[in-house]
């Protein structure tokens, strides 16, 4: 097969309707977008608008709020660990941050990396690690293993 030979599915392209290209086109003087008025014209954003009305997104309460400050925790399942071990990408035992990033099963630690359960683990890993959830905890475990959760990097760094 050769680069030229490439082609998309049939029907994975949809060819663009030139508008505005005379009245024999099914699409000409107009356009398709009717006639005169606001929404005719180009430029014309009114979204959120109700004809004056106080629109819905300004009459309900504020509820609320982001926490700026909150760890964003990078969160990895275990069947993701079992793939990596099977594949020889990690080694059993101790295993922490730096050995999941190296390995190329996070790409990058963030605020730190919190284990769910999603999955299951055959394998007995010591993880070190800033998060997990009871789950995860139970199930690695049951497997012979344990999981170490760390201070958050913030704590540790004051």
């Amino acid at each position: 097969m050769k680069l030229v030979d490439l082609k998309d599915n049939e029907g994975a392209v949809k060819r663009r309707i030139r508008v505005g290209r005379g009245i024999g086109s099914g699409k000409g003087k107009t356009a398709g977008r009717g006639v005169k008025g606001q929404k005719s014209r180009s430029g014309v954003a009114i979204k959120g608008f109700e004809g004056g009305q106080m629109p819905l997104h300004r009459r309900l309460p504020k509820r609320g709020f982001n926490n700026i400050f909150r760890p964003d925790y990078v969160e990895v399942t275990l069947g993701r660990i079992q793939r990596a071990l099977d594949a020889g990408k990690l080694k059993p035992g101790a295993i922490d941050e730096a050995g999941l990033v190296a390995a190329g099963v996070v790409r990058r630690s963030r605020d730190g990396i919190r284990v769910v359960a999603t999955g299951e683990i055959k394998a007995a890993v010591q993880l070190t690690v800033h998060g997990a959830s009871s789950g995860a905890v139970a199930a690695v475990e049951k497997a012979g293993g344990s999981i170490t959760v760390l201070k958050p990097k913030a704590e540790a760094a004051a």
